[in-house]
């Protein structure tokens, strides 16, 4: 169980700090509880880029003024470097070092320490990010806490703070296999697909993005769901960009594509993780469009 005690006693020992604020679980609990021990210290910084959800980013904004966080946006340009946009293994690295870039100089100016909110769940999986923010002097307290992600959101609920049971929402790039190009239209593709699955009732869900096809992850349970919306799921992902419509037997296996990492696949094996059966199997969704519609915004992808 993570330390609450040790958390609160290693943020008031750094004295100020600067909480990278994405408003996910762990970030919204490191951030209402660095503003709990240290106040007007603290101050919350969300990233906005292509990468952000729409509802993500209005989020941090609800919570910053419902927790009366000092808080504010800045803007980074990952979307600049080409090795991010090369999305090979280490484009979460270049990402993260993009944040840095702009949060490190605003710690300085406040002679305070950008804190992210990793918890000790997030060692065991690819995350090349933690290492770039390390090297540019970011700390991790949720970590020296001993804090996994059930204590984040045990911790979070009896505190009561609404994201104790928020779904996670990793960066839209996330949804893109390595080896293919991030562009912002494939950002803008999941994007707008995500929203309108959760418009239809999906809340945790993701929309891995290949090309014309979009293969969707639910929860096992929720699967059956997919199938009984199927022509309403179908209409939202189409409007989103894409021609085809899957959905993945598998389900919800968040960060299953850095599997391809290890796993020796080529750059065009992602497609062969889609679960697509035929258009009368009940259990996949799969159909096309016109040859013209969405090819703009898939893009170059």
């Amino acid at each position: 169980m993570g330390d609450w005690v040790r958390l609160r006693r290693d943020l008031l020992e750094l004295g100020r700090v600067v909480v990278a604020f994405s408003g996910g679980a762990d970030s919204s609990f490191l951030a209402w509880t660095a503003n709990d021990v240290l106040g007007h210290r603290a101050h919350a910084v969300t990233a906005v880029s292509p990468s952000l959800a729409v509802a993500e980013r209005r989020d941090c904004a609800l919570l910053a003024r419902e927790w009366g966080l000092q808080w504010s946006e800045v803007h980074t340009t990952e979307m600049q470097r080409a090795a991010y946009v090369a999305n090979n293994g280490d484009r979460c690295y270049w990402c993260k070092d993009a944040l840095m870039e702009v949060v490190a100089p605003l710690a300085e100016a406040r002679s305070a320490t950008v804190v992210l909110g990793v918890n000790t769940d997030d060692l065991g999986d690819h995350r090349p990010g933690q290492q770039a923010a390390a090297e540019r002097g970011a700390v991790f307290p949720l970590v020296n806490a001993g804090f996994s992600k059930a204590d984040v959101r045990e911790w979070s609920k009896r505190l009561g703070l609404r994201t104790w049971d928020k779904p996670a929402a990793p960066c839209l790039a996330s949804r893109i296999p390595y080896g293919t190009p991030v562009t912002l239209g494939a950002l803008a593709s999941v994007s707008d697909a995500e929203a309108a699955l959760r418009n239809l009732g999906f809340g945790e869900l993701r929309v891995r993005h290949y090309g014309e096809l979009a293969r969707i992850e639910v929860p096992d349970d929720r699967l059956n769901d997919v199938v009984a919306q199927r022509a309403a799921v179908v209409e939202a992902v189409r409007h989103a960009g894409y021609r085809y419509v899957t959905l993945d037997l598998e389900g919800l296996r968040s960060g299953n594509l850095n599997a391809a990492l290890t796993s020796g696949m080529g750059k065009g094996d992602g497609a062969a993780l889609t679960s697509g059966m035929g258009k009368g199997d009940g259990a996949a969704l799969a159909s096309g469009t016109g040859k013209g519609q969405g090819s703009s915004a898939v893009g170059s992808c």
